[in-house]
């Protein structure tokens, strides 16, 4: 699994490329990533998940993990281009609902409010 950040106005943009699972370790990539982000007092995440062909039991754990650590941290994590698969796991697994997910970066960018 690959992570690529970037900045765009107040809001950091997360592309992640690979697999989210436990055993390529990815699950504690992301978790790394997003709890540097927020010491360095970045507190608008946007996760792009539209190159993760992949997502296990430990990932999707990972996923409300890093969810939660940034709701704690008066942060707010945001789910961008969401897979067919990953969407599909999400519903069965009732946490659809917990995330704000969005087809489109704009649509995600402005559900940031203002200066986002």
């Amino acid at each position: 699994m690959q992570i690529e950040e970037r900045q765009s106005g107040e809001v950091t943009v997360i592309k992640v490329n690979g697999d989210i699972t436990l055993n390529k370790g990815g699950d504690v990539l992301l978790k790394d990533k997003v709890q540097s982000l927020l010491q360095q007092g970045k507190k608008k995440l946007l996760l792009d998940l539209g190159a993760v062909s992949y997502v296990d039991s430990a990932g999707l754990g990972q996923l409300v993990q890093v969810y939660a650590t940034t709701k704690n941290h008066g942060g707010s994590l945001k789910l961008l281009n969401l897979t067919k698969r990953l969407k599909d796991l999400l519903v069965v697994s009732k946490l659809l609902t917990v995330f704000d997910s969005y087809e489109s970066e704009a649509e995600a960018m402005a559900s940031f409010g203002a200066g986002a």
